[in-house]
C-alpha cells in the first residue's frame, strides 16, 4: 500500500533532499537516489533493489512500468516531487536505494579484456558521459581512481543514461588499479598529449587498459610513469586538447576496429 506525502516539510522529504545534494549523507546512509523512469527501470533490470519508490501521477507522460511489490511507495504531489528532484522536468519517478560501486576484487574479466580509467576527474557530466562511452565500445569495467566527484551523484547517473547500473564499475585509488592491472596481465596505455606514439599505430588487440584523467591537469606522473605505451590523439587546429569523455571514445573505439 502507498503511502500519500503533500508536505514539503516531510521527514522524509528533507532526507530525500539530503541524499540528492550530499555525498557525506549518501556515504553516511549508504544510500543513493536514482531519479528518472529509464534509470529506475534499467537499475532494478539490472539486479539493483531499491527500498523506497517516489511516484508523482501528475508528471510524466504515462505509467511507469516499474514492479513496486514488496517496495516501500509514496504517491507525492506535485510540489513535493519538484522539491526533491534533481532535475527539471521530472518525469515523476524516483527510487532510493543502496549505492552503486565495486572494489577491484569484485571485477570479473574476460580472458581479452578492454578497460577504461579514468582518473582525478571533477565534472560529474564527464564521468557519465565516460560510463555511457565505455558500455558503447563494449568495455569490460571502467575503474575511477582517485575521483573529485561522487560516483552515485545524480549527474553521474543522469549522463550515464543508466549504464552505470550494468557496466561493472569500480572505484579504487591508482596505486591499488596500477598493482590489478599488473597482476591481471593487462597492458596500461595513458593518453597524453606530448607522447611520440599516435594512437593508430600502437597494438590495442589484447588485454589492454586505456588511461584518460581531468582535462585541466591530464594523467598524473604515477600514471604516465606506470604505463606500457603513452599515445596521443593528433590535434591538428588550434586548441590542444579533447574533451575526456571525446579522447575515451576514440581510443576505445580503434580498440573496437583492431580487435574487428
Amino acid at each position: 500500500m502507498s503511502a500519500e506525502i503533500t508536505s514539503v516539510q516531510n521527514e522524509r522529504v528533507k532526507q530525500i533532499i539530503k541524499l540528492q545534494r550530499k555525498a557525506s549523507a549518501r556515504r553516511a546512509e549508504g544510500l543513493t537516489v536514482i531519479e528518472g523512469a529509464r534509470e529506475v527501470s534499467r537499475a532494478i533490470e539490472n539486479g539493483w533493489q531499491p527500498v523506497e519508490l517516489w511516484l508523482c501521477s501528475e508528471l510524466g507522460t504515462g505509467k511507469p512500468q516499474i514492479d513496486t511489490a514488496g517496495r516501500e511507495c509514496f504517491q507525492c504531489s506535485r510540489a513535493v516531487f519538484e522539491k526533491i528532484s534533481y532535475r527539471e522536468g521530472p518525469d515523476g519517478v524516483l527510487a532510493v536505494g543502496p549505492l552503486v560501486g565495486r572494489t577491484l576484487a569484485e571485477l570479473k574479466l574476460s580472458k581479452n579484456p578492454l578497460i577504461l580509467v579514468a582518473e582525478g576527474l571533477e565534472k560529474p557530466g564527464n564521468l557519465g558521459a565516460l560510463l555511457r562511452t565505455a558500455d558503447g565500445a563494449g568495455a569490460d569495467a571502467v575503474i575511477v581512481c582517485d575521483s573529485a566527484t561522487d560516483l552515485n551523484n545524480p549527474n553521474v547517473i543522469r549522463a550515464s543514461i543508466g549504464t552505470l547500473f550494468y557496466l561493472p564499475v569500480a572505484e579504487a585509488s591508482s596505486e591499488e588499479a596500477i598493482a590489478f592491472l599488473k597482476e591481471q596481465g593487462v597492458k596500461v596505455l595513458s593518453a597524453v598529449p606530448d607522447a611520440e606514439a599516435v594512437y593508430t599505430g600502437v597494438d590495442l588487440t589484447g588485454p589492454v587498459a586505456i588511461v584518460v584523467g581531468a582535462e585541466d591537469t591530464g594523467l598524473s606522473s604515477q600514471w604516465k610513469g606506470s604505463a606500457d605505451l603513452n599515445v596521443k590523439i593528433p590535434m591538428l587546429g588550434k586548441n590542444d586538447s579533447l574533451n575526456v569523455s571525446v579522447s575515451a571514445a576514440i581510443l576505445l573505439y580503434e580498440a573496437v576496429r583492431q580487435r574487428n
